[in-house]
């Protein structure tokens, strides 16, 4: 995918290196060219210093080529901002922005744009913490996707990973492997990976389908 990033900052800047090393083009855009140094030297994309809301920046970026426009910023109207540009004028098919104002961030929606409010995710989070600490939420604002941990019980050992799909409840998008001195493996599994007793599985579950994947994994 080719993604545009506005805003250097911590998270601008961790988004913009993890996208970068799974192999994605990456153009991030800052006002200040001192803010790329965050980026590291993982970072194989491209920065540009410039407002993210203008236009010939914008072009400049390649926002007309562009899949993914994500604006993380410190400000949220600039991020507004910037994300209906994107959106509105060079039809970026996937336009994100960060809003710091949680009580305005379903107005913001009504506007087309994926919003993500860090201040609603963090509550969430430690919700989630207090009441089932297995479970971290996902796509907070509409409360029907969590992501969940589970550890793979002797009765699921040995099976691949279509065997415990649900489909269009649940899925498996992580498996963290062994513990032992020589570390952990961290795969990206494919339908036919096998499932090992005491495996960490990370997945995708509709809030409505948690006990029966729980119960499945043998979840007390």
């Amino acid at each position: 995918m080719y993604i545009i990033i506005v805003g250097c900052g911590r998270v601008g800047a961790q988004v913009a290196t993890l996208l970068s090393q799974e192999g994605h083009n990456v153009v991030v855009i800052d006002k200040k060219q001192d803010a790329f140094r965050r980026l590291g030297g993982n970072f194989n994309g491209a920065t540009l210093v410039g407002n993210g809301f203008e236009l010939d920046i914008l072009k400049e970026a390649g926002i007309e080529k562009a899949d993914a426009f994500c604006s993380l910023t410190n400000g949220d109207n600039t991020n507004i901002m910037a994300s209906q540009v994107a959106k509105k004028i060079f039809k970026v098919p996937r336009v994100i922005a960060r809003v710091y104002d949680s009580a305005r961030a379903h107005i913001y929606e009504t506007f087309g744009l994926e919003i993500l409010s860090g201040t609603v995710l963090l509550a969430a989070m430690i919700r989630d913490k207090l009441v089932d600490r297995r479970l971290s939420s996902f796509l907070i604002e509409t409360g029907d996707l969590g992501v969940i941990e589970l550890d793979v019980p002797e009765s699921l050992a040995g099976k691949i990973v279509a065997d415990v799909v649900l489909p269009n409840e649940f899925i498996v998008v992580t498996i963290v492997k062994g513990s032992d001195t020589h570390g952990q493996d961290i795969i990206i599994p494919l339908p036919d990976t096998h499932l090992g007793k005491g495996d960490k599985v990370y997945g995708i579950v509709r809030t409505e389908s948690i006990n029966k994947v729980k119960k499945m994994f043998e979840v007390k």
